[in-house]
């Protein structure tokens, strides 16, 4: 596994909330992050039907444009009643053409269990894939999971994205409910970024 041996990072996302995660789970490496959005990249067409081909796209295009090392998060969320929707796609069925709408992704979650007459308990995960690339076109992947069930009515106004419909496997906070430092140490995201901690950046 190579090692990150670099001062800077850029981070290939535009999406407001990971940039905040992942930045605060990388301050104590005192790496300077520079997100995608403030080089001014464009985002890369997601093409593949996976968490990591997905993440593979964004941390290369990042990488071989900013000639620094890049890193990607893909994740979503994955009904068992729904075979694993909206998954790769969560970020789609939230778009409109006015910018993306979570309520209403979550209403379609929800409507689409109820069309299904799917059973309680409404099982889920979260799911994320990092790729840290470097512009050589090396690349190492770490996954991270977290489970919980859906819940109705959507709970709580923190978070972001699907957060307020899912709770966590022996939690009584949804993500949505739950304090910031507390679904911090929990989700799939700080599941692969331990990962990520234990290889890459081990040592820094």
């Amino acid at each position: 596994m190579r090692k990150f041996d670099g001062k800077k990072l850029v981070l290939a996302s535009h999406n407001k909330g990971k940039l905040r995660e992942i930045a605060e789970l990388l301050a104590p490496f005192g790496i300077e992050v520079i997100s995608a959005g403030e080089l001014g990249f464009e985002e890369p067409e997601e093409t593949e039907d996976t968490f990591a081909g997905n993440a593979r796209i964004k941390a290369h295009f990042a990488a071989k444009e900013s000639g620094l090392p890049a890193l990607s998060d893909d994740s979503g969320m994955s009904v068992d009643g729904l075979d694993g929707a909206p998954g790769v796609y969560s970020a789609d069925w939230a778009e409109t053409p006015n910018g993306r709408d979570f309520p209403m992704a979550m209403q379609k979650v929800w409507d689409a269990l109820e069309t299904k007459n799917a059973p309680e308990p409404r099982t889920a995960k979260f799911c994320c894939t990092l790729c840290l690339a470097w512009p050589d076109s090396h690349d190492e992947l770490f996954e991270g999971i977290v489970t919980g069930r859906i819940v109705w009515p959507a709970r709580g106004e923190k978070g972001f994205g699907y957060d307020p419909m899912f709770l966590p496997d022996g939690e009584t906070e949804t993500f949505g409910e739950m304090e910031h430092e507390r679904k911090q140490a929990m989700s799939h995201r700080a599941d692969a970024f331990r990962k990520l901690v234990s290889g890459p950046f081990k040592d820094l």
